[in-house]
């Protein structure tokens, strides 16, 4: 081989070095600037699609799926553009290929130029190595332009296979399931309940890939509460109220994430309260989530609660031990954590009991800290990397908070856990209050009787007992105890 082709095949190698380099600098300054879940969803997937930047200042990058290729370069194109040109000032436009898994063939792209302006072209690419992909991305058609325009996108990760189900969850996950398996529309509205990090949004993205899988015709919309109300307050400022209404009532499945944050909203209760009864009226599917029951939902009108209550309503409880383990197993098989113990994990489940988000970043922290320091994870250097969180979580469970919960759990006044009243809808639930009291707090039985309007201890003593006795005669009873206290340590 002649020697100039010898030089330039060796620059070639160092450019391509080099802009290798370039890029795993700019992948972590994106994922910085938009977060693990964006960057995971949308940005990790991208790859190089040439070996040097071309003369005319074009990096081209390549993604496995049009759509995932249209997001990032509707949301995410400016700022990738930026950051390139902080680690390659020669860098002008950023071109996005699709550069499905093991093709061949030259990718389609597109790219928005610093004016603006779509540009689609034809290059080459690398293929995209296997682990670029998201493993999980469920194959869906593409969204359609009123999907594009009103819709958030959906997790890949979260999925009806990577829901880990126990007691608290099950119902909730068998009617989303039967919800987004059914070719008609079966319960509606599916209204979704629970505390925040329960997984009620991980069931509402679940429903929208599976229906996008298995009926690709059906239009599939999915945002938050608060963002419909933005997309209401603009068309309002730009009087295109009309447009607004028809995109809405045109689509097939309809999801609203934490309904509660139009509470007090008068307009858009009214605007969201339309499009409710719209989408009834044509048999369209419409799914919410939201922090409480629909007949608990402060600053909601009352017709709209009762809307919301017609179809299903499923509560997602607090997790349990197994449950939580469970999701923490399931969790560091599928990263490959197997330098975290048996017992790191069950510490995790038992002492973390807020939500499964915190749950999902403790196991992170401790992994990270394994990695990064090169030390052996074990429960104490657990509990030195987590101690902020463990002494979140160590929060103290009042007597008065327990009278609160129990009271109104039983639909009984709060004055009536210290009052003499000895009717059996009073007594018991007091009883429950105590038994509670006794099992979460460190109290003595004096202090608690106390608690209770001048009690004796052995009144205490007594109603431990008969609770005790109630929970292993009356399976439900026990249930509800147990809720009880999940509710209190969460």
């Amino acid at each position: 081989m002649p020697a100039a082709a010898l030089t330039a095949s060796a620059s070639a190698a160092v450019a391509g070095d080099a802009l290798d380099s370039q890029w795993q600098r700019v992948r972590a300054r994106l994922r910085v600037s938009f977060g693990d879940a964006a960057f995971n969803s949308w940005l990790k997937p991208l790859v190089l699609a040439g070996e040097v930047l071309g003369e005319d200042g074009d990096i081209h990058m390549a993604v496995p799926t049009r759509f995932m290729r249209d997001w990032v370069a509707n949301h995410y194109s400016e700022r990738l553009r930026e950051i390139w040109r902080l680690e390659n000032p020669t860098v002008r436009r950023v071109v996005i290929h699709v550069r499905p898994t093991g093709a061949t063939q030259p990718p389609q792209a597109k790219s928005v130029s610093a004016a603006g302006e779509t540009v689609v072209a034809v290059q080459p690419a690398r293929p995209v190595p296997v682990e670029a992909t998201p493993q999980s991305m469920p194959q869906v058609r593409e969204m359609d332009d009123v999907e594009r325009e009103l819709s958030a996108p959906l997790d890949p990760r979260f999925t009806f296979d990577s829901f880990i189900t126990g007691k608290s969850n099950e119902l909730a996950r068998a009617a989303a399931l039967r919800v987004a398996e059914s070719p008609t529309v079966t319960y509606n509205p599916l209204f979704l309940y629970g505390g925040v990090g329960l997984g009620k949004t991980h069931l509402m993205h679940a429903i929208g890939w599976h229906i996008r899988q298995r009926f690709p015709e059906r239009r599939v919309v999915y945002l938050s509460a608060e963002k419909f109300m933005y997309q209401f307050i603009r068309a309002l400022r730009f009087k295109d109220t009309m447009a607004f209404k028809e995109q809405f009532r045109s689509v097939d499945v309809l999801m609203i994430d934490d309904i509660q944050f139009i509470a007090g909203k008068e307009s858009t209760q009214e605007e969201f309260f339309h499009t409710f009864n719209a989408l009834c009226d044509q048999n369209r599917q419409i799914i919410v989530s939201g922090d409480h029951s629909p007949s608990d939902l402060e600053g909601i009108e009352e017709r709209m609660r009762s809307r919301l209550g017609w179809g299903l309503v499923a509560d997602i409880h607090p997790t349990d031990f197994e449950l939580r383990l469970s999701i923490l197993q399931a969790k560091a098989e599928k990263n490959g954590l197997t330098n975290i113990p048996q017992d790191v994990l069950e510490f995790l489940a038992r002492r973390i009991t807020s939500n499964i988000r915190e749950l999902e970043g403790a196991l992170n922290r401790i992994s990270a800290y394994a990695s990064l320091v090169g030390k052996p994870v074990t429960v104490q250097s657990a509990q030195e990397v987590l101690q902020d969180l463990l002494r979140a979580n160590d929060r103290k469970v009042t007597i008065e908070e327990i009278q609160k919960r129990v009271a109104e759990h039983y639909s009984i006044r709060f004055a009536d856990m210290h009052s003499p009243r000895r009717a059996r809808a009073v007594a018991r639930p007091r009883q429950v209050a105590m038994y509670l009291a006794k099992q979460l707090t460190s109290r003595s039985l004096p202090e608690i009787g106390r608690k209770f309007g001048g009690r004796d201890h052995t009144t205490v003593m007594h109603a431990v007992r008969k609770i005790e006795e109630l929970r292993e005669i009356d399976a439900a009873f026990a249930e509800d105890i147990d809720l009880l206290r999940r509710k209190l340590e969460s």
